[in-house]
């Protein structure tokens, strides 16, 4: 059976892959597989949903509101709000479902899907193939008063503004921040939440309008941060996805601080503070050299995972480890957290500038970046991309010339007939060398056909 679930809930084009019906199917078998997991037991079963600013999430929130109120499920509407925001919301309301309807930084056609547990915790892999399996089952459709009730639910923002407020101790007053809020679902509480710690805020891209998200904006084109940031004299700057589940920074002269680099500064403040735990962060293999050897150097473990902030997660839950994030943006810390927020990352990164009184650059600085190259090479077989034995040597004699003053990571795309091609090297020419001669064994040796 070909998997709807990928690493982030189900996506596709909205109303062509993702259609109403797909959606009403979906939320009903997620509410059947809940129900005989004995999850409803004892009390009238409850979802909170909430979606991101497409127009798409619409119908999309009809479809799962008529889907899970079919099945029985009382459903409160959260309108639109960050997808962290919606992990807050079903944690705090108690909810045994909480429902998003986001594709995070895609293009605007695009939509998705993502089912949270109770506590606001992403579903397991064996829930998410357990609702795959029971699409198009026969089923008795409760009547009567036993269908679910749906209520508007018109304070989410507010709560979940002053939620993200609570988890810092010192005022950001005095520092001036510019928010990219990607024209998407933080669009309100953002900056409210910047605002209530003490910031000034200066908020762009704030006014969506269902097609403008993510459009030439936020944590994926990163231009009108960098230019309103030196325009209005900010401190920094930091951009938010779609969904507002990762950022980027900016610092004042309009220098980017990537994921690593941002996940260092975290690292080094709470490890200073003793509330790192087990003195060990949580990161990718696709995180810079740079950052495993400064953080080596400051006295941090680091534990590394496959791609994708369901497995840094997953590591974190294990090993109870409280911080961990993605080299794209996705920072989560556990303490106050199930998933990454990108409000929250912005929060505790000024918070760390206020405290100290240095600036995000200096901050920054504690990382050297190696020259990084990434290559997409598409068109080709990803499934072969391990077993290759050509590509394989040819790997292995690039890496004895690196040594350890780099590295190579080859990895399959989830979603795409894709292998991406990711170098490190002490220099770009070095990098891009290296890279350019491995996608080309890769074109060769994994050609379709």
């Amino acid at each position: 059976m070909t998997r709807l679930f990928g690493t982030d809930g189900v996506r596709g084009l909205a109303n062509a892959d993702l259609t109403a019906e797909l959606a009403l199917e979906l939320s009903v078998c997620a509410a059947h597989v809940l129900a005989d997991r004995g999850e409803f037991e004892g009390h009238r079963p409850l979802a909170v949903v909430g979606r991101d600013t497409r127009i798409s999430g619409q119908f999309l929130e009809a479809a799962v509101v008529a889907g899970l109120a079919s099945a029985g499920v009382d459903v409160l509407l959260l309108g639109v709000l960050p997808t962290p925001g919606v992990a807050y919301m079903t944690d705090r309301l108690g909810a045994d479902l909480g429902v998003m309807l986001s594709a995070s930084h895609n293009p605007m056609p695009d939509n998705g899907i993502k089912f949270l547990a109770r506590g606001g915790h992403k579903l397991d892999d064996a829930i998410e193939i357990a609702i795959e399996r029971r699409m198009g089952e026969p089923w008795e459709r409760p009547t009567g008063g036993a269908v679910g009730r749906v209520r508007v639910y018109d304070t989410a923002v507010e709560e979940y503004a002053a939620h993200l407020e609570s988890t810092i101790s010192h005022p950001l007053v005095g520092l001036t921040v510019v928010l990219d809020c990607a024209a998407g679902a933080a669009h309100a509480a953002g900056p409210r939440a910047l605002e209530d710690a003490g910031a000034t805020v200066i908020a762009i891209h704030a006014d969506p309008d269902g097609l403008n998200i993510n459009d030439d904006c936020g944590s994926t084109h990163l231009g009108d941060l960098q230019k309103a940031v030196v325009e209005h004299g900010a401190h920094a700057g930091f951009a938010l996805d779609g969904d507002a589940d990762r950022c980027l920074a900016v610092d004042a002269k309009g220098n980017v601080v990537d994921g690593d680099q941002i996940l260092a500064i975290l690292s080094l403040s709470l490890l200073e503070q003793g509330r790192l735990a087990k003195d060990t962060v949580v990161a990718t293999v696709m995180s810079n050299l740079g950052f495993v050897q400064a953080m080596r150097a400051g006295g941090v473990g680091v534990r590394q995972t496959k791609v994708g902030d369901r497995y840094v997660l997953e590591a974190m839950k294990v090993s109870g480890y409280n911080l961990g994030g993605e080299q794209s943006g996705h920072v989560i810390l556990s303490d106050h957290a199930t998933t990454g927020d990108g409000i929250l990352t912005a929060l505790h990164v000024m918070e760390r500038m206020a405290t100290t009184g240095r600036s995000l650059a200096d901050l920054a600085s504690v990382m050297s970046r190696l020259p990084q190259v990434l290559l997409n090479v598409s068109g080709v077989d990803k499934s072969r991309a391990d077993e290759d034995a050509v590509l394989a040597a040819a790997v292995a004699e690039e890496e004895a010339v690196l040594g350890d003053r780099g590295r190579i990571l080859l990895r399959p795309s989830g979603t795409e007939p894709i292998v991406r091609v990711m170098v490190e090297a002490p220099t770009e020419d070095e990098a891009q060398g290296v890279a350019s001669r491995l996608a080309d064994v890769v074109r060769q040796q994994l050609a379709l056909g």
